[in-house]
């Protein structure tokens, strides 16, 4: 067929009238020759839609049809292709619509074109799929890309807002800590440069806290030797070793760590680190010095010196904090605390409280700090780790109790591995910036939020005044009386002791209020460190505990069905004649196997008749490990003996993998995947 319109000068195409060797009904269809010598069904063909289709079935010229044909020997070479019924509709319309040879150029085309736009289509899925998960490393590149301008006046007055109470919170806790109040303002300022890009949390905000700074002052005193700028030092290299552990932790994907702190003990440890701050910042409002040690060392240094107050300090103090109370309940989210800082400071200059025997914070460095590695040994990092560990911890669960809390009032999906990449950050910005270990902020993010916060920016507005402040007006700060700073800091962590939380533990759950009382006694006896370490074995213990004594259920029947429950919850399901029923509620593996079959044997042994079947119902029990599976059939084949038949149901594909592996399942009666408890029942009393 020539397919041209000046005589011999083609193209063609070569068609052919026939029958496919593969067809099982024979029926005659058009095939049309390929210049690579195969045969492909012309509709078939045509319904691909491909871009290719006049360069696969049309010769160029009449010579390259005969080569072609000398080429054809044996059978002929046929190509099933399955026909695209509406590809071969359009092909058809497009027929019908002018010059055949145009319509299929044109068709080669428009397919180029759908081709082209499926592969922009394609390139921008994956562009979007390596975004989202860029996203997932860096979350502020998601909501940057969303943000309204209209939010902006919201986040800088957020942002204002908490400036305010960062700089005071970064003076107090930097006292705390028994470092200079610069640190505090460094830690406050090169955290919150960079915690905002990778956190989830759209509220929370990372700041020093009291708990950590107390950490950080009670146990670097030794190893630093009385060395303040080794002390300093210190306090850097843990913020990095802190920042090592939440690099590894967001590796690990370790986000669940935060949940092996149960509330009680962190209840108690707050607690007990409130009275050990009151310890320690009681002298410096009645004013006079404190001791260094623990609460009971600190109290009694505290009762046997009153007699030493100056009455000034305590008059300024006094004032400062009965301000700072009233403001907490009537000025709920206000800066109170950046007013009163402000009114000590204009005090002791128009006052002239220092030669009045007031102690002031003294002079604070103007500038930014020389940013690099503190100087610290490779044999301090040992005696570091412990301390750096118990800060991660610390901050690690107060950050996640933040996210989660707002995630649960605004919605959305809090990350808590994504906050240990955020903390990894913030720690390692503030190490090499001279400040000391930070983490979210109860108080502040509250802050935060209740001035209008709609985005992280807020963090990085405030991050911005902070540094203004630190480059131009750090010598106001000079003035400020130490009471006063006592006060902000007393007043800052009077949240921490939860009296209502251990009056509520006391009522409803006295062995948690026990866990709350040790590890508040663990924290004031034997230091915060330890406290912490206390803390979290505690922690430990009582989930080791409760997994390995899991609730056995002895079940009945709920009158009128074939279900059955527990008995314990409902006395009212009937019991089955001479048999018993019992419910594993948890994986049986070798710590928890010793429990369960005591308790299955005790219960069977308390009964005045012994019953003749004992079903075994294994529907609740994820995993059985080999320990676990022989003490099954050694209890089984001990109530054998007795005359008590076993018999195992409902039990997993894994569980029942297990059994038969073990060799056990025969003393169990033989363990499927059809049986019930209802139908072990009906054959028992069938067979009886």
């Amino acid at each position: 067929m020539n397919l041209g319109s000046d005589g011999e000068a083609g193209p063609y195409l070569v068609t052919q009238t026939g029958v496919a060797p593969s067809d099982l009904n024979p029926k005659a269809r058009m095939f049309v020759l390929r210049p690579d010598g195969n045969w492909v069904e012309l509709n078939a063909y045509l319904s691909q839609g491909k871009p290719e289709v006049l360069d696969e079935i049309v010769f160029p010229s009449l010579p390259q049809v005969i080569k072609t044909f000398e080429g054809l020997l044996g059978r002929p070479r046929v190509l099933d292709l399955p026909v695209d019924e509406e590809g071969l509709k359009a092909w058809i319309e497009r027929q019908q619509a002018g010059d055949p040879l145009q319509a299929v150029r044109a068709w080669a085309s428009q397919y180029k074109a759908r081709q082209m736009e499926r592969s922009r289509a394609q390139l921008k899925e994956r562009d979007a799929a390596s975004f989202a998960k860029w996203t997932k490393v860096f979350p502020a590149l998601s909501w940057l890309g969303e943000y309204d301008r209209k939010w902006l006046r919201f986040d800088l007055a957020a942002g204002i807002t908490l400036a305010a109470y960062l700089l005071p919170a970064g003076l107090g806790d930097a006292s705390l800590a028994n470092l200079p109040p610069e640190a505090g303002l460094y830690a406050c300022l090169f955290g919150g440069l960079f915690f905002w890009f990778f956190c989830s949390s759209r509220h929370t905000v990372i700041t020093v806290t009291s708990a950590i700074s107390l950490l950080i002052g009670a146990s670097l005193g030794e190893i630093a030797g009385g060395d303040t700028t080794r002390f300093s030092a210190l306090a850097a290299g843990t913020a990095l070793l802190v920042a090592f552990i939440a690099f590894l932790a967001w590796l690990a994907k370790a986000g669940v760590i935060v949940n092996f702190i149960s509330e009680s003990v962190m209840t108690g440890f707050k607690c007990g680190v409130a009275l050990f701050l009151a310890s320690t910042q009681l002298p410096k409002l009645f004013g006079f010095h404190g001791a260094h040690g623990d609460f009971w060392e600190n109290s009694g240094h505290f009762f046997r010196h009153l007699a030493e107050t100056n009455p000034t300090s305590l008059a300024v103090g006094g004032i400062a904090l009965v301000v700072l109370v009233l403001g907490k309940i009537f000025l709920k989210n206000k800066p109170v605390a950046l007013f009163v800082v402000v009114g000590g400071i204009v005090a002791a200059s128009a006052l002239a409280l220092e030669t009045r025997g007031v102690k002031l914070l003294g002079e604070i460095p103007q500038g930014l700090p020389r940013i690099g590695m503190p100087a610290i040994y490779w044999h301090d990092l040992n005696q570091l780790l412990p301390l750096a560990f118990a800060c991660f911890l610390l901050g690690a669960v107060e950050t996640a109790a933040i996210g989660r809390m707002f995630t649960a009032k605004h919605g959305g999906r809090f990350n808590a591995n994504q906050e240990f990449l955020a903390l990894a950050a913030s720690n390692l910005a503030a190490g090499v910036g001279r400040g000391f270990p930070i983490s979210g902020g109860m108080s502040q993010s509250l802050v935060n939020e209740g001035g209008g916060a709609r985005t992280p920016l807020s963090s990085l507005i405030a991050a911005a005044i902070l540094l203004v402040v630190i480059l131009f007006f750090t010598h106001l700060l000079s003035a400020l009386p130490q009471p006063v700073l006592a006060a902000v800091v007393l007043v800052a962590v009077a949240g921490l002791f939860k009296l209502s939380v251990l009056k509520q533990l006391w009522r409803s759950d006295r062995p948690e209020f026990i866990v709350a009382m040790a590890a508040i006694l663990g924290v004031l006896s034997s230091g915060l460190l330890r406290g912490v370490m206390i803390g979290a074995v505690i922690s430990l213990v009582q989930l080791i505990r409760a997994a390995s004594r899991p609730h056995v259920a002895f079940l009945g029947r709920i009158p009128g069905t074939r279900r059955f429950s527990d008995r314990q919850r409902h006395p009212n399901n009937d019991l089955i004649d001479s048999v018993m029923i019992f419910r594993p509620e948890s994986g049986l593996v070798y710590f928890n196997v010793d429990h369960i079959c005591e308790t299955i044997t005790n219960r069977i042994q308390a009964e005045s008749i012994s019953p003749r079947l004992v079903i075994l119902d294994l529907s609740a029990a994820p995993r059985v490990d080999m320990q676990s599976a022989h003490a099954l059939g050694t209890m089984a084949g001990e109530l054998t003996a007795k005359g008590i038949r076993v018999q195992a149901v409902e039990s997993r594909s894994s569980v029942r993998d297990r059994l038969r592996n073990e060799g056990v399942d025969s003393k169990l009666g033989g363990v499927n995947r059809f049986t019930t408890v209802a139908d072990a029942v009906d054959n028992f009393q069938k067979e009886s």
